[in-house]
């Protein structure tokens, strides 16, 4: 009688329970439906909206980064610099134009997939002038061209007076000056800065960069947005200076009065030009997504509620019973009791699910203790397939190369990469061990340099600069080797490029930095190289990042910090650590 008691009342309850839980909050939202369709809406719109303004955002900066772009060639070209400040009549300016200046302006229009001018104004008037007359005409329908003045030319000029005080590497403006704004133009300018002094950079030129305003604001357009909408661009001065609407009679001075009618408006400030990009949505245009989701909404909640309510009356008195006894089983499982069984009478499916419970219980205890052991060996397992990863790829390369120099005869080389390449493996090897001492995973990188060095020659320069604390230690074998390999395979863009290895002494750990000056790399390739789908040249640097992970956990591994065209660091970052500690001969502790 105490369990049909029992069961009567958990199914009295469980009916009540659909009604609480349920149908009165199903009928709650019916009620409130509309309110929250609304919110939804306008948030998602909104949020839809921002987005797309991010993008023009983005795309406005992109092109004003790349503009820039240009303006640094010059900025911090030091031979530019070096070329204006003698001032040597005849020969010297002559021959300065002709092979340094002119080529050197016609690299940077080029370099730029638009048109642009570029106007060089320079202090040294030993050199020769180069100019195209246009008045009366704008300038960019030449094309992409470059002009050199002297600097007097300008002098007197307001927006040349009137630019900033220079803070080396910042100061730069976007105006619109002389004729720019009556051809829809708009030009970068920046003062040059000679750092031959670095504690007292002096100014020795002017650089002007005009693009079309139409190209900067190319992305600007009332079709990305909902239709009725008007998008456009404020300047510092809260003039509109372009302006994107479907409605053909749409004019600036009509944007204020829209902003007392009933539309949403979304601002975003564009702050490398110090403007405003704002749209104007028509609030009727979202009342109409509104409705449809009302009505929806409504339609739902009356077919939830009719269906769940009729199904709850036919199933939770027949599966509540045998329900509450799993889920009582599971939940003495959840808190570690392993003992608890579970019986049921006839051959259904809950008679099944109850002899997998118990015998799930009988074999858990036994499970956790193999388990705990299985994951120890595949942890060692997984280290030494990640170590033989990276040997066939250095080998590989090496036999590659062995290869170009036997096709041009060089058997000197063959015989000095061949020697140098045994004594390689003889330390790889190291008796199949795969903790090495720190001292031999810098000899291997010192023999692997000098491999390379036979095919590079002068053209590979490197030094080491090792803390004498850190050679007392372990590491984990070949983390060094394949940065450098990575270095000579996608770094080498020059003529010449320098390696440095160094290792020190940190407060959490030992810390390695592998540093080139070769090419660089962006952030998104960056991003890539650690993505397990990533690029193809992250896979050896992947790879030493696991292995060390792997061994040392997660607060070990490696970091990369890189800038284009200027060089990358490779920050490998082991704790301080013996190999006894894992074999137990001794009680050393790194």
């Amino acid at each position: 009688m105490k369990q049909k008691k029992r069961f009567l009342s958990f199914g009295y309850k469980l009916m009540i329970s659909y009604i609480v839980l349920l149908i009165v909050p199903v009928a709650f939202v019916g009620a409130f439906a509309y309110n929250t369709a609304v919110e939804s809406i306008r948030t998602q719109t909104k949020a839809n909206i921002r987005g797309t303004l991010q993008q023009i955002q983005d795309n406005i900066r992109y092109k004003v980064e790349d503009t820039k772009r240009l303006t640094d060639s010059l900025y911090y070209d030091r031979t530019l610099a070096d070329s204006l400040r003698r001032y040597d009549d005849g020969w010297y300016s002559f021959e300065t134009l002709q092979s340094y200046l002119i080529p050197m302006l016609q690299n940077t229009v080029h370099s730029s997939n638009r048109n642009i001018a570029l106007s060089l104004y320079i202090q040294n008037e030993t050199i020769p002038e180069v100019y195209y007359s246009y008045e009366g005409m704008d300038p960019l329908r030449k094309g992409r061209f470059y002009q050199l003045f002297h600097q007097k030319r300008i002098l007197g000029k307001p927006w040349f007076s009137g630019f900033p005080r220079e803070q080396y590497g910042v100061t730069m403006q976007w105006r619109q000056i002389e004729d720019d704004e009556s051809y829809g133009n708009i030009s970068l300018l920046r003062r040059l800065m000679d750092t031959y002094e670095p504690t007292a950079p002096k100014p020795f030129g002017f650089v002007r960069i005009t693009v079309k305003l139409a190209d900067l604001l190319e992305s600007v357009k009332d079709d990305k947005f909902r239709k009725g909408s008007t998008v456009y661009i404020e300047n510092e001065n809260h003039d509109i200076i372009h302006l994107s609407s479907r409605d053909k009679n749409m004019k600036p001075e009509q944007i204020p009065l829209l902003e007392s009618k009933d539309y949403l408006q979304i601002k975003a400030p564009v702050e490398e030009l110090n403007w405003t990009l704002a749209v104007n949505i028509p609030n009727e245009v979202l009342e109409q997504d509104i409705q449809k989701v009302k009505s929806v909404t409504i339609l739902v909640c009356l077919i939830m509620i009719g269906f769940f309510s009729a199904a709850g009356m036919l199933l939770s008195g027949y599966f509540s019973r045998r329900v509450v006894k799993i889920v009582s089983v599971l939940r003495s499982f959840q808190e570690g009791d392993l003992h608890k069984r579970l019986s049921y009478r006839g051959n259904d499916e809950f008679n099944q699910i109850s002899l997998a419970l118990n015998n799930m219980g009988e074999n858990m205890n036994r499970l956790i203790q193999e388990v705990y052991l299985s994951n120890l060996h595949k942890k060692e397992a997984e280290l030494e397939i990640l170590q033989a990863q990276i040997n066939p790829h250095f080998l590989y390369n090496s036999f590659s190369s062995i290869n170009r120099l036997a096709q041009f005869g060089e058997i000197s080389k063959i015989r000095l990469m061949v020697s140098g390449l045994a004594k390689f493996y003889r330390l790889t090897l190291n008796e199949g061990r795969t903790m090495i001492p720190v001292e031999k995973e810098l000899q291997h990188v010192q023999t692997y340099i000098d491999i390379q060095k036979i095919k590079y020659e002068d053209h590979l320069t490197f030094n080491f600069d090792i803390d004498q604390k850190v050679l007392g230690f372990d590491t984990v074998r070949l983390i060094l080797q394949p940065f450098v390999e990575n270095i000579l395979e996608h770094a080498f863009y020059g003529e010449t490029i320098h390696i440095r290895i160094t290792a020190e002494a940190g407060q959490q750990g030992i810390v390695f930095k592998v540093i080139d000056d070769g090419i660089g790399m962006t952030k998104e390739t960056i991003r890539q190289i650690f993505s397990p789908s990533g690029i193809k040249m992250g896979y050896g640097i992947r790879n030493v990042d696991q292995r060390i992970k792997l061994q040392f956990g997660d607060s070990y591994g490696v970091l990369l910090y890189s800038r284009l065209g200027i060089g990358t660091t490779v920050q490998i970052t082991i704790p301080y650590f013996h190999h006894t500690e894992l074999t137990g001969n001794d009680g050393t502790q790194g």
